[in-house]
């Protein structure tokens, strides 16, 4: 049985008649959110493209079922903060440009003062455990609302809540020292 007959989460209800496989359906559907996942938090085209891989070759032997937009924007996060521990932070990057992109009027220190504050959050971000920080990313920089975190997590709502809390927590005590 395929993810096709069990019904599926993925936005297609079944295979491609070209004989598109379950993995490349889902790479299809979700790639560009599971992307932009990945470049929020890295802040570097290079390395969500190197995330948007990892993600999709772990899958390639898992469970079908895991082919979801919540499980693979959630890999997104973790891989992505994975990928920051392992450089200890070296790499400078902004945990979303897009804000760097907002109107001339705004001063060069005004923008630089942004992108240094988004540098210390990532740096406390990965000094956090990984599911506090997974949580906050998936809160505050994907949007996404806490019933919905509470199901791609597998946790309840209470949980996801209390996690957001110690992970604002954690992040403002480390952020007062480094800012």
């Amino acid at each position: 049985m395929n993810i096709f007959e069990r019904g599926s989460t993925l936005t297609q209800p079944r295979p491609p008649a070209d004989g598109t496989t379950a993995l490349e359906a889902a790479f299809e559907a979700h790639h560009a959110s599971v992307y932009r996942a990945a470049y929020r938090v890295t802040g570097s085209a290079a390395d969500a493209e190197d995330v948007l891989q990892t993600v999709y070759l772990r899958l390639v032997s898992a469970d079908e079922s895991k082919l979801t937009a919540g499980y693979l924007v959630r890999s997104a996060v973790n891989a992505s903060l994975d990928l920051l521990r392992s450089r200890g932070l070296r790499k400078a990057a902004a945990l979303d440009e897009e804000r760097d992109r907002s109107p001339d009027s705004e001063s060069p220190h005004a923008r630089h003062e942004a992108r240094e504050t988004r540098r210390a959050l990532r740096e406390a971000l990965a000094e956090i455990s990984p599911k506090l920080a997974e949580v906050f990313v998936l809160r505050h920089v994907e949007g996404l609302p806490p019933r919905e975190i509470s199901a791609i997590t597998g946790s309840s709502a209470a949980v996801v809540a209390i996690q957001i809390l110690r992970a604002k927590t954690r992040l403002r005590l480390l952020l007062r020292d480094n800012l």
